[in-house]
């Protein structure tokens, strides 16, 4: 059993009892430990949210919860196990936290190198220059799993994909947090992993947006059931055709002009 999975009772089951906070966040993000197991937790309580313009205040923890059942639903694990529970600031976003390995491990899934000298096995987003005016390409990994998490944030339509918020996990998988500004009907695509826009969709992962697609055209479904207590009827049909639309271009989408395609920070 992995740590991920054992972990995931006590999300629901065990005291949070808060020994830090995360920074930088734009929202209060705590580090929690769970009962008196070792697990440590990501909390977000709905009171620590910011408001937003675009987004309904004190959504973005029941946004986070969607955003992980819909990874389970792709049967990706993108994103850790997540729920959303009562705890010691009240209700929040409780998620399994990851262990990363160490900084120093160059490049990242995601990162900054020297303009031109995009390492082997990586992608190159963009050219721009660094807070020093140095000339610097943004690159990330070339690996399925990143395709994948890349796939999954048009499906969840993904307003902040941060290279930050792409995890190197220790267990060698790459995980995706922060979906606090997902599952919006107005098109909010922002997102680092640029790298295979325009390139057909590998065929297993557009059978399974199919499927998922499918799964939410069905007024009784689990998956429809489950998400409608975190996001509204409009935000899960706009899901579905986002899958719809996915599976019917056959391609990862190139950026469309009428949004900033790239979050800032972009870490």
């Amino acid at each position: 059993m992995t740590e991920q999975a054992e972990g995931t009772p006590a999300l629901y089951e065990a005291d949070l009892r808060v020994v830090g906070r995360i920074l930088p966040a734009s929202n209060a993000t705590l580090l929690a430990e769970l009962g008196d197991t070792s697990v440590r937790a990501v909390y977000k309580p709905v009171s620590g949210e910011r408001p937003l313009w675009d987004f309904p205040h004190g959504t973005l923890a029941g946004r986070e919860v969607a955003a992980y059942l819909l990874s389970e639903a792709l049967g990706w694990g993108i994103v850790p196990p997540t729920v959303l529970r009562d705890g010691p600031a009240g209700p929040g976003m409780v998620q399994l936290f990851v262990d990363t390995i160490g900084a120093g491990e160059r490049p990242g899934p995601v990162d900054l190198v020297p303009e031109g000298a995009c390492p082997a096995g990586y992608r190159h987003v963009l050219s721009a220059l660094d807070a020093e005016d140095r000339p610097v390409d943004l690159v990330h990994e070339d690996s399925p799993g990143l395709r994948r998490m890349a796939v999954f944030d048009v499906v969840v339509n993904n307003g902040d994909r941060k290279g930050g918020h792409v995890l190197a996990g220790r267990d060698g998988r790459r995980y995706g947090v922060d979906h606090g500004v997902s599952m919006s009907v107005e098109p909010k695509l922002r997102t680092v992993l640029w790298g295979w826009a325009g390139e057909p969709l590998d065929g297993d992962d557009l059978a399974t947006v199919a499927r998922v697609g499918a799964e939410l055209a069905e007024p009784g479904s689990p998956l429809r059931a489950a998400l409608a207590d975190h996001v509204t009827a409009a935000e899960i049909e706009a899901c579905r055709r986002r899958c719809d639309s996915l599976v019917r271009r056959g391609v990862l989408p190139f950026p469309d002009g009428g949004w900033p395609a790239i979050p800032w920070p972009a870490f």
